[in-house]
């Protein structure tokens, strides 16, 4: 096997193993241990919330409550990326050529034969295609995680020592006590203490179209389809509650689904295959 065949094994294990991560990280327990045990982890109370020393202490530690942008790439340079690099180099060498072979007859003769100057213009027209095409792929890909930043929440209420204040999302962290009503985009990964007919919309995570219903008891093993637990950027259609935060940022659930999307790289054209092949 060569050495192309060794890259595309190694490309198709990494997005397998990134994948199993997803499923090993989602296979968390937080909506089946006591109410005892998660606030000895969070080192939080389900009345009072964190205290103000805790909270600085947990916040200098997790960091702010949002999804960890990409490392971003000017327009310019990924579309000339795509029209010159990689095969695309090999069909631009082949242009050039047949350019200059015609150019070379156009000299000698007086009425060259125009094959070179047709193989020329369709090699042209091939590679700026296919660039335009893969360029376009790569955008749509890129756009996926502008489309997870729009989900984010301004702000969020919280409890913090016994006192409630309204605050910027960003500002939430581990183990506060946060109360979410009917309107409101929940700002983390949360784990019900009370709520009085709250239900959510689950369709950007789960694609269900109906609310589900949300209550302070373990229903399933499976995490998203409990009911005690409620997931970062989907929405409180009605009914209140008060929650306590057990995931923030790029660990939620939303954000580990953003961050395998935004890594996992695009495949390749149909044309870059049957060339490379």
């Amino acid at each position: 096997m060569g050495k192309d065949g060794f890259k595309k094994l190694d490309k198709k294990g990494k997005e397998k193993e990134d994948l199993d991560d997803l499923k090993k990280e989602m296979d968390m327990d937080w909506h089946r241990i006591s109410w005892e045990e998660v606030c000895t982890r969070l080192e939080t109370n389900v009345d009072t919330g964190l205290t103000e020393e805790k909270y600085k202490e947990v916040f200098a530690r997790e960091g702010p409550n949002r999804l960890t942008p990409p490392k971003t790439t000017p327009e310019w340079v990924k579309f000339c990326k795509q029209l010159f690099g990689g095969f695309s180099t090999l069909l631009w060498i082949g242009a050039i050529l047949c350019f200059f072979a015609y150019g070379i007859q156009s000299s000698k003769y007086v009425d060259p034969a125009e094959d070179n100057l047709y193989l020329g213009c369709v090699l042209t027209f091939v590679v700026v295609v296919t660039g335009i095409f893969a360029y376009y792929q790569e955008a749509k890909s890129a756009a996926i995680m502008d489309s997870f930043k729009k989900m984010v929440p301004q702000s969020a209420t919280v409890v913090r020592g016994g006192q409630t204040s309204v605050v910027n999302a960003e500002d939430i962290t581990l183990g506060d006590l946060i109360e979410v009503k009917g309107g409101d985009k929940l700002p983390a990964d949360i784990r019900i203490v009370s709520c009085s007919g709250f239900k959510v919309d689950n369709s950007s995570l789960t694609g269900e179209s109906e609310p589900q219903s949300r209550s302070t008891e373990c229903t399933e093993d499976n995490p998203i389809e409990t009911k005690n637990l409620a997931f970062f950027s989907t929405n409180a259609v009605e009914g209140a509650c008060r929650a306590i935060v057990i995931s923030c940022g790029d660990n939620t659930v939303m954000g580990r689904i953003a961050s395998l999307a935004s890594s996992l790289g695009s495949d390749q054209t149909p044309i870059a295959i049957e060339i490379e092949h």
